[in-house]
């Protein structure tokens, strides 16, 4: 199907695709469908990490994405039961997939972060997601993806 997008203008998306959020994502409530779009360029080279979560309700809502094992290795989150629950994941040995919503600064392409604390949890099968905030002290809502010394040098 065709979805119109801000930044893209319009784009193929799998209806197999479609993210449902039946509680919205927190600040858009309203929001429940969404996709995951690849940026032009990446769709030739496929090595990007990086997929946009657009919404099929508001052209204008997207948010910058990412595996966060692609950056975190050693990312392993503990999700409580009732989000899994809520994700219809019981006791799957798969789990959900995660991403992480990424914040590019302003001017400073270099300093993008990732939210580890609240990362998107995503059930493969049932295609429901929801934002979940992760158990203990391991995540905050800022990491690096690049280290300041790796930034100040690829500058």
């Amino acid at each position: 199907m065709q979805i119109e997008t801000a930044r893209f203008g319009q784009v193929d998306v799998d209806e197999n695709s479609i993210i449902t959020f039946p509680d919205g994502l927190p600040g858009f409530e309203e929001k429940r469908r969404f996709a995951f779009v690849s940026h032009p360029s990446a769709k030739q080279d496929k090595s990007s990490p990086f997929l946009w979560l657009q919404s099929l309700e508001d052209e204008k809502l997207a948010f910058l994405t990412a595996e966060p094992r692609h950056f975190f290795p050693g990312y392993a989150p503990r999700i409580a039961s009732g989000d899994l629950d809520a994700l219809e994941i019981g006791e799957e040995p798969l789990g959900p997939r995660l991403y992480t919503l990424l914040t590019v600064p302003a001017g400073d392409p270099k300093g993008i972060t990732a939210n580890l604390l609240a990362p998107i949890a995503i059930n493969p099968v049932a295609h429901v997601a929801r934002q979940v905030i992760v158990a203990g002290d391991d995540y905050g809502l800022r990491h690096r993806l690049l280290p300041a010394t790796e930034a100040v040098a690829a500058a």
